[in-house]
């Protein structure tokens, strides 16, 4: 199906997905499902817990299964998307990802505790290998619907749309969980898990106008009747390998991206535990933490989605980046007993929203920007982006770990990942705008 860019009900379709699936990005990954998921598993002050023959602390555990599932998606991703692009079948593969991780998010109202461990973990990483997944398909529409001047604030609009759509999501799951007397629930744990199926129906529910509206086959491709799609995959995986490696800036973009992703999601995933252990601040004031970095994060992602119109899209990049290399000096200072510590906290959350949603949305469209115009093959390159991202967060949050063994402080951890801001910005220096 054949579209003119700039099309206004498709962009705002597209956009509206950000909306469906963005509550999973706050309700599951960042603020309710990780504390209940800790709560659960802990018997008093008991965190051990036996699984598969072998003991583990209970974060543990479930950090491993996270990082399985970046890596599934990390590996899968490439070789599904060139197929994807060479069938015309992107949209699909995009429905096939969003239902598998809405479902698996309505399974986890399932798990209660020990007992049902499996369905915790199991449905864990089928949810998140389903939301990261749908997105390598969904971020490649952005070039197929929007002209190049339009990228980075369209891209920003549909990072809008999902911290808006989350936030309203998350506020009636908090009144249920704070205040379940006002719900006529009596089960402790049911507040909690009504949220995780509250967030399923909601992903799948609005992503519908999406694939309502969304073109597919965009291209008209062709595919020859004969079968062997995993070859034909696979060579058209090689075909875009050797353009991204052979496009310097390209292949240098996501040189920074790697590096500036590793630090950048490694503080967001860890800030809640940073607050939580260094800082000693209890479960209340975390989540109103990752409230403010959504609500800021709607205009950061819309502010710096104007100000690359003024300074380009690496200066403008290169600004987040300090932005970002100042917020972990400051969190370094930060002193649990100091009685401001928990309003100095929520400034630093401030700073974290304004430069998350304003990098996720400018990366984005400035890799969107960076594809060669004459190719249709944008799934595949968009399965690059996101290997790595996923490669960066596993790395990231392995090495975080491994430095606050090392240093036994999370601060100095912390401290350290301003090093790789900075290496982001270096290498970010070295590219000229010029595909």
């Amino acid at each position: 199906m054949k579209i003119e860019k700039g099309n206004k009900r498709i962009i705002r379709a597209w956009a509206f997905y950000d909306w469906a699936n963005s509550a999973y990005a706050l309700v599951i990954s960042s603020a309710i499902f990780p504390i209940f998921f800790e709560e659960v598993t802990r018997k008093g002050k008991d965190d051990t817990i036996l699984f598969l023959g072998m003991s583990f602390k209970n974060t543990e555990l479930y950090s491993y299964a996270l990082s399985l599932s970046f890596l599934i998606v990390a590996f899968l991703s490439p070789i599904l998307s060139s197929i994807a692009d060479y069938s015309g079948k992107k949209k699909r593969f995009m429905q096939f990802y969003t239902y598998l991780g809405s479902f698996s998010t309505i399974m986890l109202f399932f798990f209660s505790g020990r007992e049902t461990l499996w369905i915790g973990l199991t449905f864990s990483v089928l949810a998140s290998i389903g939301f990261w997944g749908s997105l390598v398909f969904y971020n490649a529409f952005l070039p197929e619907i929007a002209e190049e001047k339009d990228q980075d604030r369209i891209s920003a609009i549909g990072f809008a749309y999902g911290y808006i759509g989350s936030v309203i999501l998350m506020l009636f799951n908090l009144s249920m969980i704070l205040h379940p007397e006002w719900y006529g629930i009596t089960n402790p744990s049911l507040p909690a898990r009504i949220s995780f199926l509250s967030v399923g129906i909601w992903w799948i529910g609005f992503s519908q106008y999406t694939f309502h509206v969304l073109p597919d086959n965009v291209y008209d491709v062709k595919p020859p009747k004969r079968k062997g799609y995993l070859l034909i995959g696979y060579k058209e995986l090689h075909k875009v390998f050797k353009v991204v490696i052979h496009k310097t800036n390209l292949k240098r973009f996501l040189m920074a991206f790697f590096f500036y992703s590793l630090a950048a999601q490694t503080i967001f995933y860890v800030a809640g535990i940073f607050g939580s252990k260094e800082l000693e601040l209890d479960a209340s004031k975390l989540i109103t933490l990752i409230l403010i970095i959504q609500i800021v994060g709607i205009f950061g992602a819309l502010g710096f989605a104007r100000i690359s119109k003024y300074l380009g899209n690496f200066n403008a990049l290169q600004v987040i980046l300090v932005i970002w290399t100042g917020i972990t000096i400051a969190a370094y200072f930060l002193n649990k007993n100091n009685p401001n510590v928990a309003t100095q906290f929520y400034i630093l959350g401030g700073f974290v929203g304004l430069v998350m949603g304003s990098i996720q949305a400018l990366s984005r469209s400035t890799y969107s920007k960076l594809i060669p115009e004459d190719t249709h093959l944008h799934a595949t390159f968009f399965s690059f982006f996101d290997f790595t991202e996923k490669i960066a967060i596993v790395l990231g949050t392995f090495f975080f770990g491994a430095l606050e063994a090392l240093t036994g402080s999370m601060k100095t951890a912390l401290l350290m990942m301003s090093g790789v801001f900075l290496l982001g910005i270096l290498i970010l220096k070295t590219i000229k705008w010029r595909k």
